[in-house]
């Protein structure tokens, strides 16, 4: 939608030209009278932010990302310390408790970002 073309009034549906309309957020519908709000259309990236808080899908935010990344380093990390100190077999200990952290980080991170990026999404901040 560019700004110059006609747009729908919510209220009696009838196509009204903005740039007849005095400049401001909103303008009054020259048909009923009752107001009209500009908005400027969502960029794909915010509809697909919008889509991912939501539902599925990769995300592509890079502060999120990383904070995940970090996140699973650090249970990985923790996981294979906790079995080279528990298991007696040294190696097979850091293996199997490295793979044990990787995948409550993965599972814990995502749970974490979801429920994280949901509020946000209630909030109204999709960036």
């Amino acid at each position: 939608m560019q700004p110059g073309d006609p747009v729908r009034c919510p209220n009696c549906q009838a196509l009204v030209s903005p740039d007849a309309a005095p400049a401001g957020p909103s303008f009054a519908c020259p048909h009923c009278e009752k107001p009209i709000f500009r908005t400027r259309p969502m960029s794909d990236r915010e509809t697909y932010n919008i889509v991912t808080d939501l539902g599925t899908g990769v995300n592509v935010r890079l502060r999120d990302n990383l904070l995940q990344g970090a996140f699973i380093l650090v249970c990985l990390v923790i996981g294979a310390l906790v079995g080279l100190l528990v298991v007696s077999e040294r190696i097979a200990g850091v293996l199997v408790g490295g793979f044990i952290g990787l995948v409550v980080g993965l599972f814990a991170s995502g749970i974490f970002l979801m429920v994280y990026r949901f509020l946000r999404h209630l909030r109204g901040h999709h960036d």
